[in-house]
């Protein structure tokens, strides 16, 4: 058995900071790092917290995969599941960060490097053994459909993190969704138009939770997450310090809620795990978070209580 996993992008990570990006020419670096990324932080982060978990990706006969699995099993992370694609280059983000927390993300993503539906398949031992499926929708809509179908076959809490490409895609499997996480610009995918305003988006992921998920977490902007469950909604504000950046927040969140679901919390307390997770992981360079059950367990507390 194991708890979760992460079905998406595999990929190497290289963070740089700089103080500013010019118009043109060239700036000094102040900080470089070089990791595991992708949907992998999830993984990573299920680990931190405690949790078992595998991966389910493609990567290529390439030295950026050799870094990359490498990583990962020094993080405890089962790999058995990925994929070597043969002829296919590694997945590589490239994340700019400027001083004041701006970033960019440099994506090179080639098609052999997604995920098929024979790939996930494959993966169908260790999804079959998972508490949790995470299906990252960075990867093509019919990866995701066989994803959640597997999962909810075996029983597994099914997560969608993100939006498809077509919203018709997934309404076969729909009824296998137990959570599904969206970003501000995602929730269009899902209710057809972009909520504006706090009350929209709590209407939204009530709308949503009406019509199949049983956890529904709705990016609401600067104001937080809206989080909406069956008899309930609540607006989770963002915690913490502003970011240094911001990018492996999304990511962190989903672990910490994950965490909190798996030991048996209500949803409204796995809201605020996922979001003291989140501003744990923001305070730092670089989507791959830091983070220990206790530390987040106080602060999710302290959260919650004030």
């Amino acid at each position: 058995m194991v708890d979760v996993v992460v079905v998406g992008l595999v990929c190497r990570d290289i963070v740089v900071a700089v103080e500013e990006l010019p118009a043109s020419g060239s700036v000094p670096v102040r900080t470089r790092i070089e990791t595991l990324g992708g949907a992998a932080n999830q993984a990573v982060a299920a680990r931190q917290l405690g949790l078992s978990a595998g991966l389910v990706g493609v990567v290529g006969h390439d030295a950026a995969a050799d870094l990359v699995l490498d990583r990962a099993r020094r993080d405890g992370i089962d790999v058995s599941a990925v994929v070597r694609r043969a002829g296919a280059t590694t997945p590589l983000v490239v994340g700019v960060v400027e001083a004041d927390a701006t970033h960019r993300l440099l994506e090179h993503v080639p098609a052999e490097a997604l995920l098929t539906p024979a790939d996930v398949r494959a993966g169908a031992p260790l999804l079959g053994a998972a508490r949790a499926v995470v299906a990252d929708l960075q990867q093509p809509d019919d990866a995701v459909a066989e994803t959640v179908r597997l999962g909810a076959a075996a029983g597994a809490l099914v997560v969608l993190d993100g939006a498809p490409e077509d919203p018709d895609a997934l309404a076969d499997v729909w009824d296998g969704v137990s959570v599904l996480r969206a970003d501000d610009d995602e929730i269009a995918a899902y209710v057809g138009s972009v909520p504006e305003g706090t009350d929209a988006v709590a209407d939204a992921a009530r709308e949503l939770v009406a019509g199949g998920p049983d956890v529904v977490a709705l990016g609401a902007g600067s104001a937080g997450n809206v989080v909406a469950w069956h008899g309930g909604v609540r607006l989770f504000p963002r915690l913490g310090a502003d970011p240094v950046d911001a990018t492996g927040g999304g990511d962190a969140f989903v672990a910490g809620l994950l965490r909190a679901l798996l030991d048996g919390a209500d949803p409204e307390t796995a809201g605020w795990w996922a979001s003291a997770a989140a501003a744990l992981t923001v305070t730092r360079l670089g989507g791959r978070p830091d983070l220990d059950a206790a530390t987040v367990a106080r602060e999710a507390a302290r959260a919650a209580g004030r």
